[in-house]
């Protein structure tokens, strides 16, 4: 098996074989926790335009996305796991734009044989898909800030899934700890800006493996993707 870490947009164009596309701060940890809560289908779209005439046409779907981390306007709910508490999400569907992990999966899908999205909290049971699959090529793509700069939480998640891959370990709690330093970690606790990025949604992000099931990309259209729930691993 050819393991490989590539970032960013370039890099998700760059995907060959099963490729994992990562976004853990926030949009594939926010999909893993709305399926755990219940939520019945998930569409990821690139563009906001296509998320909105969507849900024009799938008027009962619940809107979520964002732009520079902020809620969309008119949208239902912004990119946040703990923002979404409370909300029942049993049986809904889900129309979900973003600035970095969406995007990354549309840039991935001339490429890669087959698409998952990638997180902290299901990272081992990804590991676990692919192991029993085992692919020629496999992509793991960490997407970044905006899919423009390196976020060191994606980074983590693709050398965790990597190092599942190859039988090694990582020092998981002194990761994190550099995570939470550096500035994409560190705006989670930030008083500014709670109403953006709320302390709990790094916590929630952060919850290595705490979900069984893996996520794939199933492509509709240019812009969107089926989000299939496949588990348990």
């Amino acid at each position: 098996m050819n393991v490989q870490i590539l970032e960013l947009l370039e890099g998700a164009r760059q995907a060959r074989g099963t490729t994992v596309v990562i976004d853990v701060f926030r949009a594939f940890s926010l999909e893993a926790w709305l399926y755990a809560r219940g939520a019945k289908q998930l569409y990821a779209v690139g563009a906001e335009s296509e998320a909105r005439a969507m849900k024009e046409r799938l008027p009962d779907a619940v809107l979520v996305g964002e732009r520079g981390g902020k809620i969309l306007p008119g949208f239902d709910f912004g990119n946040s796991p703990s923002q979404t508490e409370g909300f029942d999400w049993n049986g809904k569907t889900v129309i979900h734009t973003t600035s970095a992990g969406t995007q990354g999966l549309v840039a991935a899908a001339g490429g890669a044989d087959e698409i998952l999205a990638g997180s902290l909290v299901n990272a081992a049971a990804i590991a676990r898909f692919i192991a029993a699959k085992r692919p020629r090529d496999v992509s793991l793509v960490a997407m970044g800030w905006n899919g423009k700069e390196r976020a060191p939480e994606d980074w983590l998640c693709a050398r965790y899934i990597a190092a599942l891959l190859e039988g090694k370990t990582l020092d998981k709690q002194a990761e994190l700890s550099a995570v939470r330093a550096h500035k994409e970690g560190a705006k989670f606790f930030d008083p500014a800006q709670q109403s953006v990025f709320p302390e709990k949604d790094f916590w929630q992000c952060v919850d290595f493996d705490r979900f069984d099931f893996v996520i794939r990309a199933c492509r509709e259209s240019e812009e969107v993707f089926r989000m299939e729930r496949i588990g348990r691993f």
